[in-house]
């Protein structure tokens, strides 16, 4: 069986959102975006999940936790995705047993659920994997990163570039997911409507 693990990208202050995304919460009595994602990233198969923080790094680290996930934080997160990814990447690819794939997703993606993540990692193998959901044939999130790309990606990992770059030059399978969800992040409390 191949290992998985999860990696929820949630270091960013939100700006436009007036504070950080992962301590949202959509609905008064409902969970935060970040425990949401935690949940359905366990849900579509992935035991080991880690969460990359930077803005309001101990409150979202306290969550993260409470969540059952495992915390990482990136001390450069305000440069933009690419060094919370490079932070992930980083910290598991420096455990002894190291996973053969990390299923990549943002903690701004309310209608991604687990349905579209497991179809993504259903169409990706082992350690050479490279998939990423689309929607209406737009490519999106999650991504799906087999162990052999995580250096190549982290070299390209620049500003709020992900793995964007390496995925332009490398061939990959691009899993239709329109069917299930719309893949739109949220940036402004209006998204949520």
């Amino acid at each position: 069986m191949t290992s998985t693990a999860g990696l929820v990208l949630a270091a960013g202050a939100g700006r436009r959102m007036g504070g950080p995304k992962a301590l949202l919460r959509p609905s008064a009595e409902g969970p935060t975006l970040l425990e949401s994602a935690v949940e359905r990233v366990r849900a579509a198969g992935c035991d080991d999940v880690l969460v990359v923080v930077g803005a309001a790094a101990d409150e979202v680290a306290a969550l993260a936790a409470a969540a059952g996930a495992a915390v990482v934080r990136a001390a450069d997160w305000d440069e933009g995705m690419g060094a919370s990814l490079r932070a992930g990447l980083a910290a598991l690819a420096g455990r002894p047993s190291a996973p053969e794939r990390v299923l990549v997703t943002l903690v701004d993606l309310p209608d991604v659920g687990a349905d579209v993540m497991a179809r993504v990692l259903a169409a990706a193998g082992g350690p050479g994997a490279l998939a990423r959901a689309a929607y209406g044939g737009v490519p999106g999130h999650p991504v799906v990163l087999g162990r052999d790309h995580w250096e190549a990606v982290s070299g390209t990992a620049i500003g709020d570039r992900g793995a964007r770059d390496h995925l332009r030059a490398t061939a990959h399978v691009l899993v239709e997911c329109g069917d299930l969800a719309t893949g739109r992040d949220v940036d402004t409390v209006d998204d949520l409507a």
